[in-house]
């Protein structure tokens, strides 16, 4: 079944919390599970992609907050955090200052320096489509660059992935979904409250010889 959202799962709950009496936290996964038809493995599953489906929301709200210069910081801490970048002097003096013909900055791609890859940063609210792309693609002709990367917090139309995906240079759209996702999974602007680690039998422990 499909991923049950963050609403779809806190209203069994609050339901099972109104008649104002204690209730254990496995009766309450117990319900949760019967009443969505879960076993216990999908639930601990669902549980967690709607928790982190929630903070990528939460995530966007909170760049979209903050300033442009803010969100270039950002997006090198991430591409850092990626292996990116070299050093943190390195990547903060190259994104933020070029500002020249659709660029906003260059990195290195590897730590040694061999290539570099241009980027776009920007925070858009609405859908980004293909007239923007290709102005990006037309900068790093400019540039005699092969790489580029375009970073958004909303997300590219389906003519912008089309053009990318005809073109020779190498061009990542990252939308802000894919944005949030990275940032959860490098841990950039987040804040881990509990690890839980899921253990299964180990049969062959128990196989005498």
């Amino acid at each position: 079944m499909p991923v049950p959202g963050f609403q779809d799962l806190m209203l069994p709950v609050l339901e099972g919390l109104a008649d104002g009496v204690d209730h254990r936290s496995r009766d309450l996964r117990e319900r949760l599970g019967e009443r969505l038809h879960l076993t216990t493995a999908e639930l601990i599953e669902t549980s967690y992609q709607a928790l982190r489906k929630d903070l990528a929301a939460q995530i966007l709200t909170a760049i979209k907050g903050c300033s442009p210069s803010f969100f270039e910081r950002l997006v090198v801490e991430l591409l850092l955090a990626m292996g990116y970048g070299g050093s943190m002097a390195d990547a903060g003096s190259a994104v933020g200052q070029s500002g020249d013909g659709g660029i906003d900055g260059i990195i290195k791609e590897d730590r040694l320096g061999l290539d570099a890859v241009y980027v776009q940063a920007k925070r858009w609210d609405g859908t980004v489509g293909r007239p923007v792309v290709q102005s990006f693609a037309g900068s790093l002709e400019g540039k005699r660059a092969r790489k580029g990367v375009m970073i958004s917090t909303s997300q590219f139309s389906k003519d912008a992935h089309d053009f990318v995906a005809g073109i020779e240079k190498r061009i990542v759209l990252i939308d802000g979904e894919k944005l949030a996702d990275l940032m959860i999974e490098y841990g950039i602007g987040v804040t881990e409250v509990a690890g839980y680690s899921l253990k299964r039998l180990d049969s062959d422990y128990f196989t005498e010889e």
